[in-house]
C-alpha cells in the first residue's frame, strides 16, 4: 500500500519510535507517583520529552510543555484558558472543527477572517480589519488541514502582539515539516499532536505554554504532586495534567522528536514541498481533476486536494483505496475551510505526504488516477 494521508496520522514511523513505546510498556510505571527505580526512569523519560519540545520549539522551559492526548485536547485547554462565554474570537477562514466547536460550545462569537486561498496579504489584512472589533483571543491555524495553505502565521503574531490580544497556533499541520518557534511567535498557546508531523504514536500531543499563569484545567485529579491541595498545583506543567501519564506514548514522541530534531523540520518540509509539486504536476495534465494548488510553493505544505469531475470524492477514494493508494475524501473535519473555498458540498480528495514518502510513490498515485478517470470517461 503507498500511504497518502500523513495529514491524518504519519502511519510510517521511525523503528526507534515502536522500540521506545515498546520498551516503556515493559520498563516505565508512573511519574510521580514511586520512589522505585520504575518511576524514576518514567519521570526521567517524561522530562526528555519535554526538554526536547522544548529546543525544538523555542519554548523557555520544559515545564512550560504540557502533555496532552492530542491537539484537540491541547486546543480546548488553550480556549478554555483564555475564552469566556460570549467573547468574540477572531478566527482564520481554514480552521478544523478542533478550533470551531470548542469556542461553538461556549458561546463565543466568531468574527472570520475572510480571504481567498492561498491569499496571504488578503488574509493579512483580514485579521488586521478583525482585531478592530476587539476579538478576546485569536485562534489561528498555521496549516490548513485541507488545502495545505501555509498562513502568514508569524505577520499575524504580530499584529496581536501590537494589539495586546492573546493568539493561540494550531500548528497540527506544521509541527515537524517547518519552523514553530514559541519565542518569536510570543503565542500564549501553541498546540499539537504527536502522531503527525513529530511521528509519535496516536494518542500524544503537546501544549506549549507561552504564560504560566493564565493556563486553566481542563481536567480536576490527581497529579503526584502537592496531594494535600483539593485544588490544582499552580504551577505548570501539573497544573494541566491530571492523571497518569501515557508513557509508551511519550517514550515514542521522544524517539519521533529526535528524529525531526535530527532531519530538521526545513529538510522534512522541503522535501514534502516537492513531492506535492509532483503530484500537481501529474494531476494537471488529467482533463477530469481540479487540484487546489498555490501558485507560490512557499504557501503550500505537504497537502494536495483535488476534485475528479462527474465522480464523488468517497467514491474516488475508495477507488483509489482497492489499488492499493491510501487518501482522504470528504470534508477533513474542516467545514469551514471547505465554505471559505466554495467546496462544501463536493468536498476534496486529499493527497498528503511525509518524509517516508518517495517520488515513485507519488508517480504511481498519479497513475492510478489516471486510469481511475480513464475508466470513468469510458463508462459515461
Amino acid at each position: 500500500m503507498i500511504y497518502l494521508d500523513s495529514a491524518a496520522t504519519t502511519l510510517q514511523k521511525p523503528p526507534a519510535v515502536a522500540r521506545a513505546a515498546a520498551w516503556a510498556v515493559d520498563h516505565l510505571a508512573s511519574p510521580g507517583r514511586g520512589g522505585h527505580m520504575p518511576a524514576r526512569r518514567a519521570a526521567e523519560v517524561a522530562f526528555a520529552c519535554r526538554q526536547a519540545a522544548a529546543e525544538l520549539f523555542g519554548v523557555e522551559s520544559p515545564e512550560q510543555v504540557v502533555f496532552t492526548c492530542n491537539a484537540t485536547h491541547a486546543l480546548n485547554i488553550a480556549i478554555r484558558s483564555l475564552v469566556m462565554p460570549g467573547d468574540r474570537v477572531l478566527i482564520s477562514p481554514w480552521e478544523h472543527n478542533a478550533v470551531t466547536r470548542p469556542l461553538h460550545a461556549l458561546g463565543a462569537k466568531l468574527l472570520v477572517a475572510k480571504a481567498p486561498l492561498f491569499d496571504r496579504k488578503g488574509l493579512l489584512d483580514a485579521f488586521e480589519a478583525g482585531l478592530e472589533a476587539g476579538p478576546a483571543a485569536v485562534v489561528c491555524t498555521h496549516v490548513s488541514n485541507v488545502f495545505g495553505f501555509i498562513l502568514p502565521i508569524g505577520e499575524i503574531a504580530g499584529l496581536c502582539r501590537r494589539r495586546g490580544v492573546p493568539l493561540i497556533v494550531d500548528a497540527s499541520q506544521s509541527a515537524g515539516c517547518l519552523p514553530v518557534r514559541q519565542e518569536e511567535l510570543g503565542a500564549a498557546f501553541i498546540a499539537m499532536p504527536g502522531h503527525k508531523g513529530l511521528y509519535g504514536p496516536q494518542g500524544t500531543g503537546l501544549l506549549l505554554c507561552g504564560g504560566r499563569e493564565e493556563a486553566f484545567p481542563l481536567l480536576q485529579g490527581g497529579t503526584g504532586s502537592a496531594s494535600a491541595l483539593q485544588s490544582m498545583p499552580d504551577y505548570l506543567p501539573d497544573r494541566l495534567e491530571a492523571g497518569t501519564h501515557n508513557l509508551p506514548g511519550i517514550a515514542g514522541l521522544l524517539a519521533g522528536l529526535r528524529y525531526v530534531a535530527g532531519r530538521t523540520p526545513e529538510a522534512i518540509g522541503k522535501k514534502e514541498s516537492v513531492l506535492i509539486r509532483r503530484g500537481a504536476q501529474g494531476l494537471a495534465r488529467l482533463p477530469q481533476v481540479r487540484t487546489f494548488q498555490a501558485r507560490d510553493p512557499a504557501c503550500q505544505s505537504g497537502v494536495l486536494s483535488f476534485q475528479v469531475a462527474g465522480m464523488d470524492c468517497e467514491a474516488v477514494g475508495e477507488a483509489l483505496s482497492r489499488r492499493g493508494i491510501a487518501v482522504r475524501a470528504g470534508l477533513h473535519c474542516a467545514p469551514l475551510a471547505h465554505e471559505s473555498a466554495g467546496t462544501l458540498e463536493e468536498g476534496t480528495v486529499r493527497m498528503s505526504v511525509s518524509d517516508f514518502n518517495t517520488p515513485a510513490e507519488v508517480d504511481r498515485f498519479v497513475w492510478e488516477l489516471s486510469r481511475l478517470t480513464a475508466a470513468s470517461r469510458r463508462s459515461h
